[in-house]
């Protein structure tokens, strides 16, 4: 056993299980290329001897931070977190940290003078962006490490990305309220100019003329920013309405429970009246009342394959590919046929 009055090293770890030092090494740092046997060898080793790894050190020899930047564009809205947990269970498995930028708080100063000094190899080994509104000019500068754009994307980037299909997602949220019956379908969209708004519009508007309906004109939408607070806001605007509705679609969850709430605070029935569904699937939309249908995309995966592209980025692979992952239609009780009398 190692002496009590120094840390314990890696060559007790070596020592206790009767491998080298170099396979102590590969079993903590990828545990998938050494034998179950030898691993479990070196898991009981480093809890008996109570071996950390010293992670200033091996950051210095690997000349690395040993950890990565995600900036993501409102750290509150509770969308981000599955994608953030998935980020971050890839890196804690290769002994990185995560640290998150919430983008809006820059405000009314330049992003450059905000987030430019964490856009440097001195302070992090990589960056994942999933802010879209963001300058491209941002991650061009000299110094700045390897960059993947996940979730949102920003035009003029040329960065790896990894996204849901957001175009299929607005289509099938209109081939499911055309299924049902409904005509007069409003569109609460996201932000103008989001990379997310223009190709959830995109798809919407694929389905609504695969069912045979018109193009929409402009009062058939109107523009919300993504928060609970302008789901709720429309709703004055969609009571008075001449038709009303019969559906509403809106770009993500948030605003679709702020409509619902806003409609049921107004004595109408959700989905007798008027159906409504979102797109994410964050974890409220199945709580609210009526339970939300949406389109769900899978942010778990989303984030562990953005951390997966970056590391190879970081490893030097180049290769600037999109990913795109699937989505799918999740029914819940908030949309229905139709009423019978419109």
């Amino acid at each position: 056993m190692s002496d009590q009055s120094r840390p314990p090293r890696i060559h007790d770890v070596a020592k206790l299980a009767g491998v080298s030092v170099a396979t102590v090494s590969r079993a903590m740092s990828n545990p998938a290329i050494v034998s179950d046997a030898t691993r479990k060898a070196v898991e009981d080793a480093i809890a008996a001897t109570g071996y950390t790894l010293n992670l200033t050190a091996r950051n210095l020899r690997q000349q690395q931070v040993g950890g990565v930047l995600a900036l993501v564009p409102n750290i509150a809205n509770p969308f981000f977190s599955q994608i953030l947990a998935g980020i971050s269970t890839v890196l804690r498995q290769r002994g990185l940290s995560l640290l998150v930028m919430d983008t809006t708080a820059v405000g009314d100063q330049p992003a450059l003078a905000v987030l430019g000094p964490y856009l440097n190899r001195s302070r992090s080994d990589g960056v994942i962006v999933l802010d879209g509104s963001l300058d491209p000019q941002l991650f061009t500068r000299p110094g700045c490490p390897p960059v993947v754009q996940a979730c949102e994307w920003i035009e003029g980037l040329d960065a790896p990305r990894v996204l849901a299909d957001n175009i299929t997602g607005g289509r099938i949220a209109a081939q499911h309220l055309t299924g049902l019956g409904h005509r007069r379908i409003l569109h609460v969209t996201g932000p103008a100019q989001n990379s997310l708004t223009a190709s959830r519009r995109q798809g919407f508007l694929q389905g609504l003329a695969q069912a045979g309906l018109p193009e929409p004109g402009p009062a058939d939408s109107i523009r919300g920013d993504f928060e609970t607070r302008s789901g709720l806001d429309a709703v004055p605007h969609i009571l008075t309405m001449d038709p009303r509705p019969t559906a509403i679609f809106c770009d993500n969850d948030e605003m679709a429970i702020g409509v619902i709430h806003g409609l049921t605070m107004a004595g109408v029935g959700v989905p007798d009246q008027i159906s409504v569904m979102g797109f994410d699937n964050i974890e409220m939309s199945g709580y609210c009342l009526p339970p939300l249908t949406t389109v769900r995309q899978y942010r778990t995966r989303l984030g562990r394959r953005a951390a997966e592209l970056l590391l190879a980025r970081m490893q030097g692979d180049d290769d600037r590919q999109t990913v795109m992952l699937d989505v799918e239609l999740l029914e819940r009780a908030s949309t229905a046929p139709p009423p019978t009398t419109i």
